[in-house]
């Protein structure tokens, strides 16, 4: 993610020396994304990522990494955070909370396959079956009381058009909390550049910081929004047989329940909409950093009118 908080070989080494990781070698920052400051760390010991939280709220990060640590120890390929020798998951860097967590192996895919598509729904639905047990509990933080807000904050920046398609979508969404659907921990931001890919294996989910308990439709359609379309940049529409390779391969291992399958249209307008927000936050009201990484909210303002206009979406879960 984009880089805030500069880090010196000579903090880094004094820092890791509450952990049981070795002498750090390099550190390379990453230069996508736009939350936190996150490196490549390189130590005697291994490869990690080094991450310093930004702005999320120090009562939310336990949740976080509580929650990798969970999943990881139930065989779902996340990044591991490593404790310091006091057994914490956070401590101070450079005036910021930090954190290490393992480094994964594999690449992102930028053009998904049906067969991408599969794994994911198969390692989603083993994700959420794996988080109902865990204890934590923090509601998804990009939720309907968020969108208000940017709404709020982003809506001087807006056209006609624009605020109008923004004022339907929350009234329309206004009327749907399905109280009743199964809910859980989801990553809420499982996007093609989160999921890692080696030898076309699935080999790692990262970057759990929008995660929160939701709906776990909700992960669905963020994944389907993203991972199903005939082509990301140009044609979005759904590609029949990815989206039923995702569904289907999630069915196998966690199967719908009636009511998920009457809500999964409103869930994709919703998946849209807060993806729509967040972009034009970053975009109009962006934080300065040494590196910044901010996406076109016109994707997913297409993506939105879209689905607002598809009434037949519903036949995707079966």
């Amino acid at each position: 993610m984009s880089v805030y908080t500069s880090v010196s070989m000579a903090q880094l080494a004094a820092w890791l020396r509450t952990y049981a990781v070795g002498v750090p070698v390099a550190l390379d920052p990453i230069a996508k994304g736009i939350e936190n400051s996150n490196f490549f760390l390189t130590t005697t010991q291994g490869r990690y990522v080094l991450t310093l939280f930004e702005r999320l709220p120090a009562e939310e990060l336990p949740f976080y990494l509580n929650l990798m640590s969970h999943l990881a120890q139930h065989g779902i390929p996340c990044p591991a955070p490593i404790a310091d020798r006091s057994g914490r998951f956070l401590s101070a860097l450079n005036g910021k909370p930090a954190a290490v967590v393992t480094r994964l192996p594999g690449a992102s895919v930028e053009a998904p396959t049906v067969a991408h598509c599969a794994a994911l729904g198969d390692l989603l639905a083993r994700m959420h079956l794996a988080g109902q047990s865990y204890a934590g509990g923090l509601e998804n933080p990009r939720g309907p009381k968020w969108w208000r807000v940017a709404a709020r904050e982003v809506r001087p920046f807006l056209n006609d058009a624009q605020a109008a398609l923004l004022d339907e979508e929350l009234r329309f969404q206004s009327l749907y909390r399905f109280p009743d659907l199964p809910r859980g921990p989801v990553h809420a931001d499982l996007f093609r550049d989160n999921a890692l890919f080696d030898d076309d294996r699935l080999s790692g989910v990262i970057d759990f910081y929008f995660a929160g308990i939701d709906c776990l439709l909700f992960d669905c359609a963020v994944c389907a929004n993203d991972w199903c379309l005939i082509d990301t940049a140009h044609d979005l529409r759904f590609d029949e047989a990815k989206i039923e390779a995702l569904l289907a391969a999630y069915a196998r291992v966690r199967h719908f329940t009636a009511l998920e399958r009457g809500a999964w249209p409103v869930l994709l307008r919703a998946a849209a909409l807060r993806f729509w927000l967040s972009r034009l936050r970053d975009l109009h009201l962006p934080r300065s950093g040494a590196l910044v990484h901010a996406h076109d909210p016109e994707h997913f303002e297409a993506i939105l009118r879209l689905r607002a206009d598809d009434a037949a979406s519903a036949w995707l879960i079966a």
